[in-house]
């Protein structure tokens, strides 16, 4: 249990925030004693490795893996899963923190399991192929229409309120602003046209500008010229003025990839918007969720092979072995028993981020030169409150995300709206984006934040909305994501050194969404199944 707040400490919170926070009509004396604690990553895991010194593996502790995968977020478990439905059996994987999942994973309480990262899915369509399967092996898929397009038992399409947004004192539908002039309407309209003539465009060989997996888009030099460009400069070049049109493009930008526009490729700013719609004129892919967000997928993914997984493995060395070159030694530090084990494989996946890799693969940097520096990675700060009853509202009912207009905060997810809990208990995940400042200077801040700063940056930001909101919080966990997701800045997307990071090294496959330059569900699943699949087949050649 914690102390309760007090208003020096409130104060010191706002004044360290790298967000501005504007003052609410506050419960803080009045509020109840409130609990909670940072939880998730293990900080000091994760450094440790550097004070590790060289590895010693005593000749019992070595065992033998024909693959061993580093890493269990969503591309770790992918691999897993696709090696498992294939027949192959003969894998390990290797999870750093105690739960799988990475960004997807997910928490459960008394009322209800909700997200602790990544909370939705936007329906795939038919051209996702292998993603589809997953679906309908999930038993979400009713159907298939005409096209050969999944067609979605209700119950995991996003339940009707889907969005609303907190502007002028109030709650309106959707994440547009209620009060805009005729040149906010007009540039909107001009804007949407934008987004439409780039969903119709498609090059010589067919292919479309923005879709998924981004490996199907163009790189048509029209399209690629785009990467070159920061959103913002391209918001400029095009003439947009509006407010709306830039707060709706910030929004975006920090909702998907921790960025502003000025730090966002503008391929990956229309990327946003036009990759999930299908045709001119159409709205974009319903969401496809759940109480506990992506965590749902982790727990399908992993469900045939949990024997084969280990947390509280620290990675340490993976090496090419000096008397069996065909062989790669992974050497991992096991926090249960603080003991160094080893594994001899013939095939690695390192399912994890790219920054890490020069820190573990031996001749890594010295042989891809500069490639992997060239990864980036915004900071976020995720917090759940268990609510004992709903605040109260003013305007357009609750939705399942709640944004509010003026905050560099996401909002919220209410983790009870899938199931229909409208009323009582609930728990809400809010999201703050670190992106206002250099990724090495928020995540400094951040590992130096206590509980009590965080949970005053929260409550402070959402009393906005809520003014009642502490005398209905019982809980408040906090958890500090140093390296939440790939930043796409200019020039990424299209670069060398991101496609050079895509290929094998040694015996070595990679497979992370940050391959991609976006932090998304699709992109992680897709490098999980062809990483899976380029080590089916060199082992089939090497046999």
């Amino acid at each position: 249990m914690r102390d309760p707040l007090t208003r020096r400490r409130a104060l010191q919170a706002i004044a360290i925030s790298p967000v501005v926070l504007a003052a609410g009509c506050s419960d803080l004396e009045t509020a109840p004693p409130l609990i909670g604690e940072i939880v998730g990553a293990n900080r000091n895991r994760g450094h440790k490795l550097r004070n590790l010194g060289v590895p010693t593996v005593s000749n019992d502790a070595w065992k033998s893996a024909d693959v061993v995968i580093v890493g269990s977020g969503i591309a770790g478990l992918t691999s897993g899963w696709e090696l498992h439905r294939k027949g192959f059996k003969n894998f390990v994987l290797l999870e750093l923190e105690d739960q799988v999942g990475g960004t997807s994973q997910g928490g459960v309480s008394l009322v209800t399991s909700f997200p602790w990262g990544a909370h939705y899915l936007p329906a795939p369509t038919a051209n996702n192929r292998t993603l589809v399967e997953l679906l309908d092996e999930m038993g979400i898929i009713s159907s298939y229409d005409a096209q050969n397009n999944p067609i979605f038992y209700e119950e995991n399409l996003c339940r009707d309120p889907s969005e609303r947004l907190f502007s002028q004192g109030k709650w309106s539908e959707e994440l547009i602003p209620s009060e805009r002039s005729e040149q906010d309407q007009v540039e909107w309209i001009r804007f949407r046209n934008e987004i439409d003539r780039w969903v119709a465009w498609r090059d010589d060989q067919g292919r479309r500008a923005f879709g998924l997996p981004i490996a199907s888009c163009s790189d048509a030099v029209v399209v690629r010229e785009l990467d070159q460009l920061s959103m913002s400069d391209w918001l400029k070049q095009n003439n947009f003025q509006s407010e709306l049109v830039r707060w709706e493009v910030d929004y975006a930008c920090r909702d998907d990839y921790g960025t502003t526009p000025e730090s966002t490729s503008a391929w990956a700013g229309l990327f946003y918007f036009a990759a999930r719609i299908e045709t001119p004129g159409s709205s974009s892919q319903p969401f496809l969720t759940w109480p506990e967000g992506n965590a749902k997928f982790v727990k399908h993914l992993s469900r045939n092979f949990q024997n084969k997984i280990s947390t509280g493995m620290m990675v340490v060395s993976v090496t090419t072995d000096s008397e069996s070159p065909q062989l790669t030694n992974v050497i991992a530090f096991d926090s249960k028993t603080e003991q160094f084990i080893g594994y001899r494989a013939k095939k690695v996946i390192f399912a994890a981020p790219q920054f890490i890799a020069k820190y573990l693969i031996s001749d890594y940097q010295a042989q891809r030169g500069d490639a992997a520096s060239k990864f980036t990675y915004a900071p976020w700060l995720v917090a759940n409150l268990h609510l004992n009853r709903r605040p109260a509202e003013n305007g357009f009912p609750a939705a399942w995300d709640n944004v509010i207009y003026d905050s560099r905060g996401l909002g919220y997810v209410i983790a009870t709206h899938q199931s229909g809990q409208d009323h009582g208990p609930t728990v809400l995940t809010y999201y703050l984006p670190l992106c206002d400042r250099d990724p090495k200077v928020a995540r400094s801040w951040l590992e130096q934040l206590t509980w009590e700063a965080s949970a005053e940056i929260v409550l402070s930001d959402l009393e906005r909305a809520h003014p009642d909101i502490r005398r209905h919080v019982q809980r408040l966990d906090v958890m500090h994501w140093g390296h939440a997701m790939i930043r796409p800045l200019p020039g990424f997307i299209t670069s060398d050194d991101r496609l050079a990071c895509q290929k094998p090294f040694q015996n070595i496959h990679f497979a992370n969404t940050d391959l991609s330059g976006v932090a998304l569900m699709e992109e992680a699943f897709y490098h999980g199944v062809r990483a899976a699949g380029e080590v089916l087949t060199a082992l089939k050649e090497d046999a």
